[in-house]
């Protein structure tokens, strides 16, 4: 089974970057909010699901390589998930989880003014 995409890299950075721009909290994750494809997925879901409703998911899987290089030159961030807030880069699910034990998650999530 090839994992070759149909999207080029220079696709995937538009897709980044649209995202980025148009909502307030992007989770670039494997799979999608209902159907997460691996567990750091699933539990990034599930922290901010806590104090959001409304986050925007990008599913990775169908052009991962491309989505691997643009998420590290945006982020300098490796693995996925990529949480990001207001185009602001936070962190994987162990960061996410971090700051959920500090009690910092819910802030720094939290809807604009």
């Amino acid at each position: 089974m090839s994992s070759q995409s149909e999207l080029t890299e220079e696709d995937v950075r538009d897709r980044v970057e649209e995202a980025l721009s148009e909502n307030e909290i992007v989770l670039f994750m494997k799979g999608n909010r209902l159907m997460p494809q691996c567990g750091y997925s699933q539990r990034a879901v599930q922290l901010l699901s806590q104090y959001r409703a409304e986050f925007e998911t990008v599913d990775v899987l169908p052009a991962l390589d491309q989505y691997r290089t643009v998420l590290e030159e945006e982020s300098g961030w490796e693995t996925i998930p990529q949480a990001f807030v207001d185009g602001e880069f936070v962190g994987g699910s162990d960061i996410l989880a971090e700051l959920d034990e500090r009690d910092e998650l819910a802030e720094t999530v939290r809807a604009g003014p």
